[in-house]
């Protein structure tokens, strides 16, 4: 049993909320909800990630296989190990998507997820093209090396990113606190996609909020604090090559002209620094807004 994926029998249901947000969006005045142009980028993102991950797939799956093969226990597809490698699979995804915003390099892969102003269902389609090329896998590699089955996993990162789709949204306010407590949620995820000072870097959780909790990077939305969503120094355009590999793009800009001794810390250190202090990390952006309060 090689596992299976689920994403594709998801896709039909993924565009029916869509349009049913959208009638949401108009029936309410928020007008503002949805962006044709930065529509059509994120569906044009969602398109070219499956592309991508398809051709990628066969690569992923023998370095997962091989892993397997040198892992001490073996867990196989017993009904208890589907649980216990959803929940593995989670903490890794945490680990993979904080990452994802302190190393520059893994930045530039998911950088485009966060490049839309607009904050709909949507812009969870906003995937990365260049997942394989940033080595976003090696996460994954431990759980293989643990024991558990190739096809497990890859179909539990696929369930995972399917629960992510229906938390990318406004129109679903605070849910049950219980839920709050243990789950992320539309709530916990749009503070993640903020560039409110206070927000920058925050709720990295795939499925449990819990995560964060324990590792101290969870923050609540404020009911009285207006979210503004996209980058700190926003994309400013539409052009989908330009959302897919601008981050790259500007790495490269960057190794090209910074002295011989600083060239590999741009790609390991945190998005935004810079060898001569001359530009601003999601850290001093937080520190000078507590200072000015």
């Amino acid at each position: 049993m090689t596992g299976f994926d689920p994403i594709p029998f998801a896709i039909p249901f993924f565009v029916l909320l869509a349009v049913a947000e959208l009638v949401w969006a108009r029936s309410t005045g928020r007008f503002r909800t949805y962006e044709l142009r930065d529509t059509a980028v994120s569906l044009a993102l969602g398109l070219g990630s499956i592309v991508a991950g398809a051709l990628a797939a066969g690569a992923v799956a023998a370095m997962l296989f091989w892993a397997h093969g040198s892992a001490p226990l073996q867990f196989g597809w017993a009904w208890w190990a589907w649980p216990l490698c959803y929940v593995a699979d989670d903490l890794a995804y945490y680990w993979q998507h904080r990452l994802g915003h302190r190393v520059r390099w893994f930045w530039a892969s998911h950088v485009n997820h966060h490049s839309s102003q607009h904050y709909n269902l949507s812009t969870a389609l906003r995937q990365t093209w260049t997942g394989f090329i940033a080595l976003s896998f090696l996460f994954r590699m431990p759980l293989a090396l643990a024991g558990f089955e190739p096809g497990m996993i890859l179909a539990c990162a696929a369930f995972n990113l399917i629960y992510q789709f229906w938390i990318h949204t406004e129109a679903i306010g605070q849910m049950p606190r219980w839920f709050e407590a243990v789950m992320n949620t539309p709530s916990h995820h749009r503070v993640h996609h903020a560039t409110n000072p206070q927000y920058l870097d925050r709720n990295y959780a795939g499925t449990f909020i819990v995560w964060d909790k324990f590792f101290g990077t969870f923050e609540a939305e404020a009911p009285d604090e207006p979210i503004r969503y996209g980058l700190v120094h926003q994309l400013g355009s539409f052009n989908l090559l330009r959302a897919a590999f601008h981050e790259w793009v500007a790495i490269g800009r960057d190794v090209w002209s910074a002295p011989w001794g600083q060239k590999l810390r741009y790609l390991w250190r945190e998005p935004g620094w810079s060898h001569d202090g001359s530009r601003e990390t999601s850290d001093m952006i937080r520190t000078r807004s507590k200072k000015a309060q």
